[in-house]
């Protein structure tokens, strides 16, 4: 399991920061503090890749509304596939769809 890689005492900091927002304006808040605008939309164009991939989009349907690349919207598919199922999980919370 890759999470394994992940796991530290900065990251958890960093996750706990994260966990502690409370509301859409803080969040915005904070990753504008902490990213720089191209790292956030990295973030938010990998999602909706994922969210686009779930819907049955295809590759160039997917390059030419988000911008991603190939490479980019393979490595997300890689992770909807043998990933810990977050993508499906986060975009069944935002989108009301949890079961």
């Amino acid at each position: 399991m890759q999470i394994d890689k992940l796991r530290g005492k900065e990251l958890d900091q960093l996750f706990q920061a994260v966990l502690s927002l409370k509301d859409l304006e803080e969040c915005y808040q904070f990753f504008d503090d902490l990213c720089t605008v191209n790292e956030v939309q990295s973030l938010a164009q990998r999602l909706e890749v994922a969210r686009m991939l779930q819907s049955g989009n295809t590759y160039h349907k997917i390059e030419v509304e988000t911008g991603a690349s190939t490479a980019t919207i393979s490595r997300v598919k890689r992770c909807l596939n043998y990933g810990n199922d977050s993508y499906q999980m986060t975009l069944n919370r935002v989108h009301g769809t949890e079961v």
